[in-house]
């Protein structure tokens, strides 16, 4: 008689960047015969069960993939945006509850998100063996791994601060960092940076506990990177499945009638504009883009959630343009979509994007050229790259005052779609992706063996 199926603990960290692909991965490591026992924060996993409801589909159990939740640390009336608050509550609470949780499955592996490194030392404590994730690039997560260095050689100082301004590069061919725009960057009191400065350092040390760290890229888009830090195992882009059947932990439900209104546009004509789960956008801002998304005469499909702007925008005004938009069918605004299908439909040109890594690989790996718009930490590199390595995009130019004005919208789209060099690179791009995730492809081995060692 088989042995029971090998069973793991996933554990992302709480936001959607981090929960969507430890969810797909999740689905992977499903099909390959393991069992996941998929771990979120409170308000998370109710987020998640709230939307799967939503959309129609099971939310208890996801074919072999069991949620489970713990609190965060905060109270009910707590503001989750405030990362100070948040990290702080995280970093006293997690592990313990963790701790349980592990008591409780008896789990072979915590399959660990890098930012929750601060929980890998109590699985070791307990004889849980340790898989790293980190969802973002290979060249990120090495320049965190250089951190003492870069401390040492006087970029920062020992409580994160940047002691130089600017961009330095740990190699050519990576993409630059920028010193104001690190993982612990974030707005609002000193004492905020320190705290998630010491979070973020606790959590890279971390992966030492780990016996492989893998990472959500693929060694064509980051050759520099792995050459360098050749201890992060490549094993994407990461997609739950061919079909886009599988839910992947979205936050807020999907409209999926945008699918169909891409269904009656020509090949390669929409602009689909997104900005992920975190990009705010002030009032003056949002109608810029609005009013340079209408004037390009282009179609547009554009994400706008509920909480995008921070106040002050007329509702008379969006309601006026969402309207006009629709009246032509030149434009469709909803609150959220099923992006990767989205990326994947032949009527979509051109990607306005925060480049988030996930969005960046999304669009990757269906070959899209992206209009790189970042907001805040890790999207300015990865902008670079988009830019500068792969070239497969452009990137927005603020002016003087911050806001990037509706005639640089109008300019940089024609630009971006008018492109057959950035066409044709992002053809090149997706292809070899799909290769690495071919059979014979290093993410295929990778991913193969990564299975094997869960398995044992």
């Amino acid at each position: 008689m088989a042995g029971a199926a090998p069973h793991v603990m996933v554990l992302p960290f709480p936001a959607q960047g981090h929960v969507t692909p430890l969810m797909e991965l999740s689905h992977r490591l499903v099909d390959h015969g393991l069992r996941v026992t998929f771990v979120c924060t409170e308000p998370i996993h109710k987020l998640v069960l709230d939307a799967l409801r939503r959309n129609a589909d099971d939310g208890e159990a996801l074919d072999g993939i069991r949620l489970v939740s713990v609190p965060d640390g905060l109270a009910d009336g707590d503001d989750r945006r405030d990362l100070c608050k948040f990290l702080d509550g995280l970093s006293r609470c997690i592990p313990g509850y963790v701790e349980q949780l592990i008591r409780e499955t008896k789990v072979r592996w915590l399959v660990g998100d890098a930012n929750m490194g601060l929980c890998f030392e109590v699985a070791k404590k307990l004889g849980v063996r340790v898989a790293c994730v980190f969802p973002a690039s290979a060249a990120g997560l090495g320049t965190l791994l250089r951190l003492p260095q870069l401390i040492e050689d006087g970029f920062f100082d020992d409580k994160g601060f940047p002691k130089r301004r600017g961009a330095f590069e740990i190699a050519p061919n990576m993409p630059p960092m920028y010193t104001s725009h690190m993982p612990w960057s974030i707005d609002g009191a000193l004492e905020g940076q320190e705290v998630s400065f010491r979070l973020v350092s606790r959590n890279t040390q971390a992966t030492s506990l780990a016996e492989i760290i893998v990472c959500n890229s693929f060694h064509d888009a980051e050759t520099a990177a792995f050459e360098l830090f050749p201890d992060i195992v490549p094993i994407g882009p990461l997609f739950a499945d061919q079909e886009f059947r599988k839910p992947v932990g979205q936050f807020l439900p999907e409209d999926t009638g945008c699918l169909k209104w891409l269904d009656a546009h020509p090949d390669g004509s929409v602009v689909y504009v997104a900005f992920g789960s975190f990009t705010v956008f002030d009032p003056r801002q949002f109608r810029e883009l609005a009013k340079g998304l209408e004037l390009t005469g282009r179609p547009f499909l554009w994400v706008v959630r509920p909480d995008f702007t921070t106040g002050g925008l007329s509702k008379a005004w969006f309601d006026e343009f969402t309207n006009r938009a629709a009246v032509n069918g030149r434009g469709m605004i909803v609150s959220w979509c099923p992006q990767q299908q989205v990326l994947a439909h032949r009527a979509v040109a051109c990607f306005v994007s925060h480049c988030g890594w996930n969005s960046t690989m999304e669009g990757v790996r269906n070959g899209v050229p992206i209009l790189c718009w970042p907001y805040f930490v890790d999207q300015f590199a990865n902008r670079s790259y988009i830019c500068d390595i792969w070239r497969t995009g452009l990137a927005v130019t603020p002016g003087e005052d911050g806001v990037v004005t509706k005639e640089e919208v109008i300019a940089k789209l024609g630009l971006v779609i008018g492109d057959e060099g950035i066409a044709e690179r992002a053809d090149m791009l997706r292809d070899a992706a799909r290769k690495c995730l071919s059979e014979g492809g290093s993410s295929y081995e990778n991913f193969k063996r990564f299975v094997d060692l869960l398995s044992e």
